[in-house]
């Protein structure tokens, strides 16, 4: 018991997505309630459906997110028509209940009998609100529903009516467009074909000048390039020349100082060489001297 009682407190929340995608699928199921009283299997494969989305729903819970969502709705169709901001889901629940008003329409226009439409009006508009096993209500029972529903189908008429009319008018002018529509097709196909024409005439034009564009920045940048390769030609020239000058400079005044050594070395033998020679001489004449 206490596990049963803890596993129904802790039923997760419908959230914004999970809702959407119920509602979907609810939709897909519409024609499938509309024509069995006995929905349980239905309520089962939507909650199969449910599964393979990702959300772990049993029929019962479903089936009890959508008898809340169809009172919400239908509180907020009959009070406040015109504001259905407050219900999150109201465009997508209006769509189902005007599809349903569609089916109620043709079903009076078939001309049933009062008590054979009766029980169609039910099946439509208050299986929501009925358990699997309410076939057999009794007819008080029908009676409050239909007048519970009354504003609800009212309101349904009026905007199958304003419909209606607006398909109508669609429809004439759709007429009064195919009647226009092979002069204006002749026109509309000589107007691509001279706007084509002008688009490729433009586009081949944007092509080539960009081409020019992007020729003329290269001869640009190539010209730049040049003028500093030239410039740095000249540099280098010039600091070799310098170079040059100062090497010739530089073997000059060695070679001068190498001629100067070797004149200084060339007197040096001289002195030498004659006061060799005074001494030899002044021997010679000593020693002859000496022998005479």
């Amino acid at each position: 018991m206490r596990g049963g009682r803890r596993k129904e407190e802790r039923i997760p929340q419908w959230g914004f997505h999970e809702t959407k995608e119920f509602i979907a699928i609810r939709a897909e199921f519409e024609r499938e309630f509309t024509q069995t009283k006995r929905n349980k299997t239905l309520w089962e494969l939507i909650a199969g459906r449910m599964k393979d989305k990702g959300f772990r729903r049993s029929a019962d819970q479903c089936k009890c997110k959508w008898k809340n969502l169809v009172n919400r709705y239908k509180g907020k169709e009959i009070s406040e028509p015109d504001n259905g901001r407050q219900c999150p889901f109201y465009e997508e629940l209006d769509a189902i209940f005007k599809e349903r008003s569609k089916s109620m329409l043709m079903l009076e226009s078939d001309g049933l009998r009062p008590k054979k439409r009766l029980k169609k009006l039910k099946g439509l508009l208050s299986d929501e609100e009925t358990d699997d096993e309410d076939d057999d209500e009794e007819s008080d029972d029908d009676n409050r529903n239909l007048q519970q529903l009354q504003p609800f189908q009212h309101h349904h008429q009026e905007q199958q009516q304003q419909q209606q009319q607006q398909q109508h008018q669609l429809q004439q002018q759709i007429q009064q467009q195919q009647q226009q529509r092979p002069r204006k097709r002749k026109v509309d196909k000589d107007r691509q074909r001279a706007t084509a024409e002008k688009s490729r005439a433009s586009s081949m034009q944007e092509v080539l000048e960009e081409f020019f564009q992007q020729q003329q920045r290269n001869e640009e940048q190539w010209r730049v390039s040049l003028e500093q390769r030239e410039m740095e030609r000249r540099a280098r020239e010039h600091e070799w020349r310098e170079c040059m000058e100062k090497l010739e400079q530089e073997r000059a005044l060695r070679e001068q100082a190498w001629w100067e050594r070797e004149e200084q070395r060339r007197l040096r033998d001289e002195v030498r060489s004659r006061k060799r020679d005074e001494l030899v001489e002044a021997v010679l004449r000593k020693v002859i001297r000496d022998d005479c």
